[in-house]
């Protein structure tokens, strides 16, 4: 066994201690996050809520894998299945914060403006079922939305969605028209105007 003087002993101390305290910081940020990364805050430790101007709209819709996800009574979902109306579909999880501040402004989007040419289509990632998406709607309140969930998280891979949450719009064809990364308030006047510019004509 290698003896150190006393001076390098609790030089090695130190910085054992040290390396202990950051792997403890690096495993309860993912134990906190659901053990996926996710985006970062911006500034003063919220995440920036993003407007109409943050979304990227392609020079031409481009084509979607053909994802697959279920609803709230456990039926097979296809984007296929949604062909006809334009969908924002939202892909977020219970555990991701910037998700859950997101989700009324979502659902009072669908309150006013969803019917057969527009239906917002919030996909939960969650891993432990669609009980947990049930019990965070009753705490909030939410009434408009559907539940929809993917617990293999594939449909988000396939997708490439970079974090939590991500948003795309899909017109009529099942075609990505755009995507927005990030929290948005979608019920403002502003994204409002936006979304209507893309609707589907009846």
């Amino acid at each position: 066994m290698r003896i150190f003087p006393q001076g390098q002993r609790a030089i090695v101390l130190l910085a054992a201690g040290t390396l202990a305290v950051a792997a403890i910081a690096i495993v309860g940020v993912i134990y906190f996050s659901g053990g996926t990364p996710t985006r970062a805050p911006q500034g003063g430790g919220q995440a920036e809520t993003a407007s109409s101007r943050s979304f990227v709209i392609h020079e031409a819709p481009r084509p979607l894998s053909e994802i697959k996800f279920e609803n709230g009574n456990g039926e097979a979902i296809t984007l296929a299945d949604l062909r006809g109306k334009t969908v924002l579909l939202n892909i977020w999880a219970t555990w991701c914060v910037p998700c859950r501040e997101e989700m009324p402004t979502l659902d009072a989007l669908e309150a006013e403006h969803g019917d057969p040419a527009f239906e917002v289509v919030p996909l939960s990632v969650d891993r432990a079922g669609p009980e947990v998406v049930r019990k965070f709607y009753a705490e909030i309140g939410i009434e408009h939305l559907g539940l929809y969930i993917d617990t293999s998280m594939r449909a988000s891979f396939a997708l490439q969605a970079p974090g939590l949450p991500t948003t795309l719009l899909i017109d009529s064809e099942g075609r990505e028209l755009g995507r927005l990364v990030g929290p948005a308030e979608w019920d403002t006047p502003e994204m409002i105007a936006f979304l209507n510019t893309h609707l589907t004509p009846n």
